[in-house]
Protein backbone atom coordinates (compact mmCIF):
# COMPACT_ATOMS: atom_id res chain seq x y z
CA UNK A 1 0.00 0.00 0.00
CA UNK A 2 1.66 3.21 -1.18
CA UNK A 3 1.95 6.40 1.58
CA UNK A 4 -0.29 9.12 0.72
CA UNK A 5 1.82 12.27 -0.60
CA UNK A 6 2.57 14.37 2.11
CA UNK A 7 2.82 17.96 1.46
CA UNK A 8 6.31 20.05 1.70
CA UNK A 9 5.81 21.79 4.91
CA UNK A 10 5.78 26.09 3.99
CA UNK A 11 8.01 28.14 5.93
CA UNK A 12 6.00 29.72 9.46
CA UNK A 13 4.72 33.71 8.08
CA UNK A 14 7.27 34.68 10.54
CA UNK A 15 9.63 33.48 8.71
CA UNK A 16 8.87 34.70 5.36
CA UNK A 17 8.40 38.12 6.53
CA UNK A 18 11.64 38.02 8.46
CA UNK A 19 13.44 37.19 5.32
CA UNK A 20 11.56 39.51 2.85
CA UNK A 21 12.68 42.21 5.73
CA UNK A 22 16.32 41.25 5.67
CA UNK A 23 16.14 41.80 1.55
CA UNK A 24 14.03 45.38 2.08
CA UNK A 25 16.84 46.24 5.16
CA UNK A 26 19.81 45.36 2.55
CA UNK A 27 18.32 47.18 -0.22
CA UNK A 28 18.21 50.36 1.84
CA UNK A 29 21.29 50.01 3.24
CA UNK A 30 22.80 49.64 0.07
CA UNK A 31 20.50 52.64 -1.37
CA UNK A 32 21.53 55.05 1.78
CA UNK A 33 25.66 54.21 1.11
CA UNK A 34 25.32 55.20 -2.35
CA UNK A 35 23.55 58.22 -0.87
CA UNK A 36 25.91 59.04 1.22
CA UNK A 37 28.84 58.32 -1.18
CA UNK A 38 27.40 60.72 -3.54
CA UNK A 39 26.82 63.28 -0.71
CA UNK A 40 30.24 62.85 0.21
CA UNK A 41 31.57 63.16 -3.25
CA UNK A 42 30.01 66.17 -3.73
CA UNK A 43 30.91 67.53 -0.65
CA UNK A 44 34.55 67.53 -1.76
CA UNK A 45 33.96 68.61 -5.28
CA UNK A 46 32.16 71.15 -3.44
CA UNK A 47 34.89 72.37 -1.10
CA UNK A 48 37.92 70.93 -3.37
CA UNK A 49 39.11 74.67 -3.64
CA UNK A 50 39.32 75.45 0.50
CA UNK A 51 42.41 77.05 1.61
CA UNK A 52 43.43 75.02 4.92
CA UNK A 53 45.03 77.07 7.53
CA UNK A 54 46.57 74.95 10.57
CA UNK A 55 46.75 77.34 14.00
CA UNK A 56 49.80 76.21 16.04
CA UNK A 57 50.08 78.05 19.80
CA UNK A 58 52.17 81.04 18.04
CA UNK A 59 51.63 81.33 14.55
CA UNK A 60 49.40 79.72 11.08
CA UNK A 61 50.72 78.01 8.60
CA UNK A 62 50.90 78.93 5.69
CA UNK A 63 51.07 82.58 6.74
CA UNK A 64 50.96 84.21 3.23
CA UNK A 65 48.12 82.87 1.29
CA UNK A 66 47.06 84.05 -2.32
CA UNK A 67 43.50 83.22 -3.63
CA UNK A 68 41.55 84.75 -6.85
CA UNK A 69 38.83 87.23 -6.14
CA UNK A 70 35.55 86.46 -5.66
CA UNK A 71 33.98 83.90 -3.10
CA UNK A 72 36.94 81.55 -0.88
CA UNK A 73 36.72 79.02 1.67
CA UNK A 74 39.37 78.89 4.31
CA UNK A 75 39.05 75.96 6.53
CA UNK A 76 40.81 76.91 9.47
CA UNK A 77 42.22 74.07 11.76
CA UNK A 78 42.78 74.73 15.56
CA UNK A 79 45.99 72.55 16.38
CA UNK A 80 46.78 74.49 19.36
CA UNK A 81 44.96 73.80 23.08
CA UNK A 82 43.40 77.32 23.39
CA UNK A 83 40.11 78.42 21.72
CA UNK A 84 41.48 81.06 19.20
CA UNK A 85 39.79 83.28 16.19
CA UNK A 86 41.20 84.03 12.37
CA UNK A 87 39.88 87.22 10.78
CA UNK A 88 40.96 88.82 7.85
CA UNK A 89 41.78 92.43 7.90
CA UNK A 90 41.47 95.08 5.24
CA UNK A 91 43.42 97.98 6.94
CA UNK A 92 41.53 98.41 10.55
CA UNK A 93 38.71 96.66 9.53
CA UNK A 94 37.38 93.37 10.04
CA UNK A 95 36.42 91.67 6.79
CA UNK A 96 35.23 88.72 7.59
CA UNK A 97 36.05 86.18 10.94
CA UNK A 98 35.46 83.17 13.01
CA UNK A 99 35.54 83.34 17.14
CA UNK A 100 36.18 80.45 19.36
CA UNK A 101 36.82 77.65 17.39
CA UNK A 102 37.48 75.01 19.71
CA UNK A 103 40.96 73.33 20.68
CA UNK A 104 41.24 70.09 17.33
CA UNK A 105 38.47 71.36 15.84
CA UNK A 106 38.09 73.11 12.49
CA UNK A 107 35.26 75.67 11.09
CA UNK A 108 35.16 76.97 7.39
CA UNK A 109 35.11 80.60 6.48
CA UNK A 110 33.09 82.09 3.16
CA UNK A 111 34.40 85.28 2.11
CA UNK A 112 33.64 87.30 -0.87
CA UNK A 113 37.02 89.14 -1.26
CA UNK A 114 37.88 91.88 -3.77
CA UNK A 115 41.10 92.37 -4.84
CA UNK A 116 44.02 93.85 -2.85
CA UNK A 117 45.94 92.85 0.05
CA UNK A 118 44.66 91.58 3.59
CA UNK A 119 46.19 90.84 6.44
CA UNK A 120 45.40 87.58 8.88
CA UNK A 121 45.37 87.83 12.73
CA UNK A 122 45.93 84.23 13.39
CA UNK A 123 44.85 82.94 16.94
CA UNK A 124 45.91 84.95 20.34
CA UNK A 125 46.11 88.75 20.03
CA UNK A 126 50.04 88.44 20.27
CA UNK A 127 50.90 86.44 17.18
CA UNK A 128 52.20 87.70 14.56
CA UNK A 129 49.96 88.41 11.51
CA UNK A 130 49.88 87.00 8.45
CA UNK A 131 48.81 88.16 4.86
CA UNK A 132 46.21 87.46 1.75
CA UNK A 133 46.83 88.70 -1.53
CA UNK A 134 43.45 88.29 -3.55
CA UNK A 135 44.41 88.88 -7.51
CA UNK A 136 41.41 90.28 -10.15
CA UNK A 137 39.88 87.66 -12.53
CA UNK A 138 37.57 88.43 -14.93
CA UNK A 139 34.45 87.81 -13.14
CA UNK A 140 35.73 90.68 -10.33
CA UNK A 141 36.68 92.77 -13.10
CA UNK A 142 32.87 92.85 -14.50
CA UNK A 143 31.42 92.96 -11.52
CA UNK A 144 33.04 96.08 -10.57
CA UNK A 145 32.04 97.81 -13.45
CA UNK A 146 28.26 96.58 -13.04
CA UNK A 147 27.70 97.55 -9.61
CA UNK A 148 24.28 99.24 -9.01
CA UNK A 149 23.51 103.08 -8.58
CA UNK A 150 24.79 104.49 -4.92
CA UNK A 151 22.15 107.46 -5.46
CA UNK A 152 19.45 105.30 -3.81
CA UNK A 153 21.55 103.74 -0.71
CA UNK A 154 22.40 107.52 0.30
CA UNK A 155 19.83 107.90 2.49
CA UNK A 156 19.67 104.37 4.43
CA UNK A 157 23.41 105.36 4.58
CA UNK A 158 23.02 108.78 6.19
CA UNK A 159 20.70 107.81 8.27
CA UNK A 160 22.67 104.84 9.75
CA UNK A 161 25.29 107.19 10.36
CA UNK A 162 23.06 109.17 12.45
CA UNK A 163 21.75 105.44 14.47
CA UNK A 164 25.76 105.49 14.97
CA UNK A 165 26.22 108.68 16.22
CA UNK A 166 23.47 108.70 19.02
CA UNK A 167 24.53 104.92 19.82
CA UNK A 168 27.85 106.20 20.12
CA UNK A 169 26.94 109.18 22.41
CA UNK A 170 24.59 106.63 24.27
CA UNK A 171 27.86 104.57 24.71
CA UNK A 172 29.88 107.16 25.80
CA UNK A 173 26.97 108.69 28.70
CA UNK A 174 27.07 105.14 30.03
CA UNK A 175 30.28 104.28 29.93
CA UNK A 176 30.69 107.64 31.96
CA UNK A 177 28.22 106.52 34.63
CA UNK A 178 30.10 103.14 34.90
CA UNK A 179 33.53 104.53 35.44
CA UNK A 180 32.27 106.99 37.71
CA UNK A 181 30.71 104.47 39.96
CA UNK A 182 33.69 102.64 40.04
CA UNK A 183 35.97 105.39 40.77
CA UNK A 184 33.48 106.41 43.83
CA UNK A 185 34.05 102.30 45.13
CA UNK A 186 30.63 101.64 45.09
CA UNK A 187 30.69 97.96 43.66
CA UNK A 188 26.87 97.30 43.28
CA UNK A 189 26.28 100.84 41.60
CA UNK A 190 29.35 99.46 39.44
CA UNK A 191 27.36 95.59 38.20
CA UNK A 192 23.91 97.89 38.25
CA UNK A 193 25.81 100.30 35.42
CA UNK A 194 27.63 97.94 33.65
CA UNK A 195 24.15 96.38 31.99
CA UNK A 196 23.34 99.14 30.30
CA UNK A 197 26.68 100.21 29.00
CA UNK A 198 26.98 97.04 27.54
CA UNK A 199 23.60 97.19 26.03
CA UNK A 200 24.71 100.51 24.24
CA UNK A 201 28.12 98.59 22.94
CA UNK A 202 26.15 95.73 21.62
CA UNK A 203 23.74 98.21 19.52
CA UNK A 204 27.09 99.13 18.13
CA UNK A 205 28.53 95.94 17.98
CA UNK A 206 28.08 94.93 14.27
CA UNK A 207 29.66 98.31 13.12
CA UNK A 208 32.28 98.26 15.59
CA UNK A 209 33.39 94.86 15.36
CA UNK A 210 34.65 96.03 12.01
CA UNK A 211 37.56 98.16 13.95
CA UNK A 212 39.82 94.99 14.71
CA UNK A 213 42.05 96.58 17.17
CA UNK A 214 40.01 99.16 18.59
CA UNK A 215 37.34 96.66 18.99
CA UNK A 216 39.61 94.12 20.81
CA UNK A 217 40.59 96.49 23.58
CA UNK A 218 36.94 97.21 24.03
CA UNK A 219 35.66 94.05 24.08
CA UNK A 220 38.00 90.76 23.56
CA UNK A 221 37.54 87.87 26.05
CA UNK A 222 40.16 86.56 28.40
CA UNK A 223 40.50 83.55 25.86
CA UNK A 224 42.86 85.61 23.33
CA UNK A 225 45.46 86.34 25.58
CA UNK A 226 48.54 84.05 26.70
CA UNK A 227 47.71 84.93 30.64
CA UNK A 228 43.90 85.11 29.84
CA UNK A 229 42.52 87.71 33.13
CA UNK A 230 45.97 88.11 34.48
CA UNK A 231 47.60 89.47 31.16
CA UNK A 232 47.79 93.42 31.29
CA UNK A 233 46.32 93.72 27.29
CA UNK A 234 43.20 92.55 29.25
CA UNK A 235 41.25 95.42 29.46
CA UNK A 236 37.85 96.47 28.24
CA UNK A 237 34.29 95.62 29.26
CA UNK A 238 35.21 92.08 29.87
CA UNK A 239 38.12 92.96 32.29
CA UNK A 240 35.49 95.24 34.40
CA UNK A 241 33.19 92.46 34.05
CA UNK A 242 35.28 89.64 35.35
CA UNK A 243 35.87 92.29 38.24
CA UNK A 244 32.50 93.13 39.18
CA UNK A 245 30.63 89.73 39.18
CA UNK A 246 33.69 86.95 39.62
CA UNK A 247 35.87 88.94 41.55
CA UNK A 248 33.49 90.95 43.34
CA UNK A 249 35.94 93.84 43.87
CA UNK A 250 37.07 97.12 42.59
CA UNK A 251 40.87 97.01 42.99
CA UNK A 252 42.97 98.07 40.09
CA UNK A 253 39.98 98.97 38.12
CA UNK A 254 40.28 102.37 38.22
CA UNK A 255 42.52 102.90 35.18
CA UNK A 256 40.90 100.01 33.29
CA UNK A 257 37.24 102.06 33.53
CA UNK A 258 39.09 105.08 32.27
CA UNK A 259 40.89 104.29 29.41
CA UNK A 260 37.17 102.33 28.25
CA UNK A 261 35.61 105.50 28.29
CA UNK A 262 38.88 107.49 26.27
CA UNK A 263 38.76 103.76 24.11
CA UNK A 264 34.15 103.94 23.57
CA UNK A 265 35.24 108.08 22.52
CA UNK A 266 37.68 107.05 20.12
CA UNK A 267 34.95 104.31 18.80
CA UNK A 268 32.41 107.02 18.36
CA UNK A 269 34.52 109.09 16.31
CA UNK A 270 36.00 106.45 14.23
CA UNK A 271 33.20 105.03 13.21
CA UNK A 272 31.83 108.49 11.78
CA UNK A 273 34.86 108.67 10.14
CA UNK A 274 34.72 105.41 8.38
CA UNK A 275 32.65 104.89 5.25
CA UNK A 276 30.16 102.32 5.16
CA UNK A 277 29.71 100.83 1.32
CA UNK A 278 26.09 100.23 0.94
CA UNK A 279 26.66 96.10 0.19
CA UNK A 280 28.41 96.24 4.14
CA UNK A 281 25.15 97.54 5.78
CA UNK A 282 23.19 94.33 5.90
CA UNK A 283 26.39 91.98 5.96
CA UNK A 284 28.08 93.76 9.68
CA UNK A 285 24.37 92.74 11.29
CA UNK A 286 24.24 89.55 9.39
CA UNK A 287 28.24 88.25 10.27
CA UNK A 288 27.00 89.70 14.19
CA UNK A 289 23.71 87.25 14.39
CA UNK A 290 26.10 84.02 12.87
CA UNK A 291 28.37 84.75 15.54
CA UNK A 292 25.48 84.80 17.91
CA UNK A 293 24.10 81.74 16.84
CA UNK A 294 27.54 79.79 16.01
CA UNK A 295 29.04 80.65 19.21
CA UNK A 296 27.22 83.27 21.52
CA UNK A 297 23.95 81.61 22.28
CA UNK A 298 25.57 77.96 22.62
CA UNK A 299 28.53 79.10 24.89
CA UNK A 300 27.55 81.45 27.09
CA UNK A 301 31.31 82.56 27.24
CA UNK A 302 30.39 85.94 25.96
CA UNK A 303 29.37 87.36 29.28
CA UNK A 304 30.35 84.18 31.31
CA UNK A 305 31.17 86.13 34.42
CA UNK A 306 27.49 88.14 34.88
CA UNK A 307 25.59 85.98 32.73
CA UNK A 308 23.77 89.22 30.91
CA UNK A 309 23.90 87.62 27.39
CA UNK A 310 20.15 88.19 27.04
CA UNK A 311 21.24 91.75 27.66
CA UNK A 312 23.33 92.05 24.60
CA UNK A 313 21.31 89.92 22.06
CA UNK A 314 18.90 92.19 22.45
CA UNK A 315 20.62 95.02 21.77
CA UNK A 316 21.78 93.32 18.55
CA UNK A 317 18.25 92.57 17.65
CA UNK A 318 17.83 96.23 17.73
CA UNK A 319 20.57 97.22 15.26
CA UNK A 320 19.14 94.56 12.78
CA UNK A 321 15.38 96.08 13.56
CA UNK A 322 16.96 99.59 12.12
CA UNK A 323 18.91 98.64 9.21
CA UNK A 324 15.65 96.74 8.17
CA UNK A 325 13.62 99.49 8.95
CA UNK A 326 15.91 102.02 7.24
CA UNK A 327 16.18 99.82 3.74
CA UNK A 328 12.23 98.90 3.78
CA UNK A 329 11.39 101.74 1.45
CA UNK A 330 13.71 99.79 -0.94
CA UNK A 331 12.74 96.73 -0.21
CA UNK A 332 8.96 97.37 -0.40
CA UNK A 333 9.74 98.34 -4.24
CA UNK A 334 12.15 95.60 -5.29
CA UNK A 335 12.02 92.85 -2.81
CA UNK A 336 8.57 92.88 -1.85
CA UNK A 337 8.28 89.11 -1.82
CA UNK A 338 11.39 89.32 0.84
CA UNK A 339 9.83 91.63 3.86
CA UNK A 340 7.18 88.93 5.18
CA UNK A 341 9.97 86.55 5.46
CA UNK A 342 12.30 89.08 7.39
CA UNK A 343 9.49 90.76 9.58
CA UNK A 344 8.55 87.38 10.43
CA UNK A 345 11.65 86.35 11.44
CA UNK A 346 12.25 89.70 13.45
CA UNK A 347 8.89 89.01 15.09
CA UNK A 348 10.08 85.26 16.02
CA UNK A 349 13.37 86.17 17.72
CA UNK A 350 11.70 89.48 19.81
CA UNK A 351 9.21 86.84 20.97
CA UNK A 352 12.03 84.41 22.04
CA UNK A 353 13.58 87.15 23.79
CA UNK A 354 11.11 88.60 25.13
CA UNK A 355 9.79 85.28 27.15
CA UNK A 356 12.57 85.04 29.22
CA UNK A 357 12.45 88.51 30.60
CA UNK A 358 12.05 89.48 34.01
CA UNK A 359 11.19 92.41 36.44
CA UNK A 360 14.47 93.99 36.50
CA UNK A 361 15.21 92.82 32.97
CA UNK A 362 16.40 89.78 31.47
CA UNK A 363 16.77 85.94 33.18
CA UNK A 364 20.51 85.00 33.83
CA UNK A 365 21.80 83.07 30.93
CA UNK A 366 23.49 80.49 33.47
CA UNK A 367 19.75 79.74 33.96
CA UNK A 368 19.08 78.53 30.73
CA UNK A 369 18.96 74.75 29.34
CA UNK A 370 20.54 74.17 26.30
CA UNK A 371 17.26 73.28 24.70
CA UNK A 372 16.57 77.06 25.66
CA UNK A 373 19.93 78.08 24.07
CA UNK A 374 19.72 76.35 20.95
CA UNK A 375 16.19 77.90 20.51
CA UNK A 376 17.90 81.54 20.55
CA UNK A 377 20.62 80.49 18.01
CA UNK A 378 17.47 78.95 15.78
CA UNK A 379 15.62 82.10 15.74
CA UNK A 380 19.15 84.38 15.41
CA UNK A 381 20.00 81.72 12.75
CA UNK A 382 16.94 82.00 10.86
CA UNK A 383 17.05 85.96 10.99
CA UNK A 384 20.82 86.11 9.53
CA UNK A 385 19.02 83.52 6.56
CA UNK A 386 16.51 86.22 5.59
CA UNK A 387 18.68 89.22 5.77
CA UNK A 388 21.34 87.49 3.73
CA UNK A 389 18.87 87.84 0.99
CA UNK A 390 18.61 91.46 1.06
CA UNK A 391 21.64 92.15 -1.24
CA UNK A 392 20.96 89.96 -4.16
CA UNK A 393 17.25 91.76 -4.00
CA UNK A 394 19.02 95.19 -4.61
CA UNK A 395 21.84 93.90 -6.60
CA UNK A 396 24.63 94.50 -3.94
CA UNK A 397 25.69 90.58 -4.38
CA UNK A 398 29.36 89.61 -5.94
CA UNK A 399 30.85 93.29 -4.79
Amino acid sequence: MSKPNTPQASPPRALRWALAGSVIVMIAAGGLFWYASKMAAAKRQHNHDEVVVNIHPGNCEPNALTVPAGRASFRIVNRSERAVEWEILDGVLVVEERENIAPGLSQVINANLQPGDYAITCGLLSNPRGTLHVTPTAASDAAAKAKPSMVAFIGPLSEFRVYLASQGSALIKTTTALNQAIASGDLSQAQALYLPARAAYQRLAPAAQRLAELDNRINARADYFEKREQDPPFVGFHRIEYALFQQRQLDDLAAVAQRLVSDVTTLKQQLLAQSLPPEQLVNIVVRNLNTLADVRAASGEEERYSHSDLNGFAANLQTAHKVVDLLRPMLSKSAADLLPKIDQTLVDFDDELNSYMVKDGYASYDALSGAQRKQIADKAQALADALDGIDPALGLSGL
